[in-house]
């Protein structure tokens, strides 16, 4: 399933590892403080994942499964006991850290949506999606941090968002083999692609012109919430910083392709690596910078 767990960076347009990419569980960026925490919402979120997309269970299945994480933290936020590692390790966290539990629904939400729906009509569905499925782990990294002021979470639903539909523009290829398109059909219609190109890998003038116009949006998205970046003091900012140059790097190695993302999808090497810290530095400058005139 491609998604984005935004401050998690749980996107598969950063680090070329087998799952979530970007999930900072051993990170050196990540204070150890945080640790166990972090690794209880990635658990819990990696499991139901799987549950909404691995193996050969039929549709019905995989939705009586996770309405069963609905359960367990109906019992959570009943004060009730719950069975199992993952649903008690989560329980632990979201009490201790005062974690609301709205998120962790959310997610579970945007899962069983990827069971039944393969397409979406407009740019406001997908983003109805991505609310669900990329934002709530940005909004609980900021709670866990004390961070969590409103503009703070605006910032950051537009930055985990951005990430999710870089995810999906980087990624059309691979969805397409699990039935499933993330390019808003009414976007495919006014350029002139269709299902069958798709299908073909054809890369053509209206392809191009189609996923310029998706690239543009995710990062004009990013850039309208990178600022949260440079508010966030100490490690989650650098943390932040990279994710947000990462995302934007990719984007960058999509146009390298010339949006040929069929037989060419953009991975980041050592020397991305190197200019991202380079921008991620920078953006940390400027800051100083202008606070220092002020």
């Amino acid at each position: 399933m491609p998604f984005a767990y935004g401050f998690l960076s749980v996107n598969n347009s950063i680090m070329p590892v087998e799952h979530y990419e970007n999930f900072p569980v051993a990170s050196i960026l990540l204070p150890a403080r945080l640790r166990p925490a972090v690794e209880a919402i990635y658990a819990f979120a990696r499991s139901a994942d799987d549950l909404a997309d691995e193996g050969d269970a039929v549709p019905e299945a995989r939705l009586a499964a996770l309405s069963r994480y609905e359960e367990a933290l109906d019992r959570i936020e009943a004060g009730d006991d719950v069975e199992g590692d993952i649903f008690a390790n989560i329980a632990s966290v979201t009490k201790h850290y005062g974690l609301p539990l709205r998120p962790l629904r959310d997610l579970i939400s945007a899962f069983k949506q990827d069971v039944v729906t393969t397409r979406y009509a407009k740019l406001e569905d997908l983003l109805d999606y991505c609310r669900r499925s990329a934002n709530p782990v940005g909004h609980l990294m900021l709670f866990l941090y004390g961070t969590a002021s409103p503009r703070n979470l605006e910032d950051a639903d537009a930055i985990c968002s951005a990430l999710q539909l870089i995810n999906f523009w980087q990624d059309v290829a691979i969805d397409w083999k699990k039935s499933r398109i993330y390019i808003p059909l009414a976007d495919m219609e006014q350029f002139g692609v269709t299902e069958a190109q798709l299908a073909e890998g054809r890369v053509d003038d209206a392809w191009r012109n189609l996923m310029r116009f998706e690239v543009n949006r995710a990062r004009a998205m990013m850039l309208s919430g990178a600022s949260l970046a440079t508010r966030l003091p100490g490690r989650i900012g650098w943390e932040l910083r990279l994710v947000v140059q990462g995302g934007l790097r990719i984007l960058e190695r999509i146009e390298a392709t010339d949006y040929d993302v069929f037989r060419h999808r953009p991975t980041l090497g050592p020397g991305d690596w190197l200019c991202m810290a380079w921008r991620a530095a920078a953006m940390k400058i400027r800051l100083s910078r202008v606070a220092h005139v002020g």
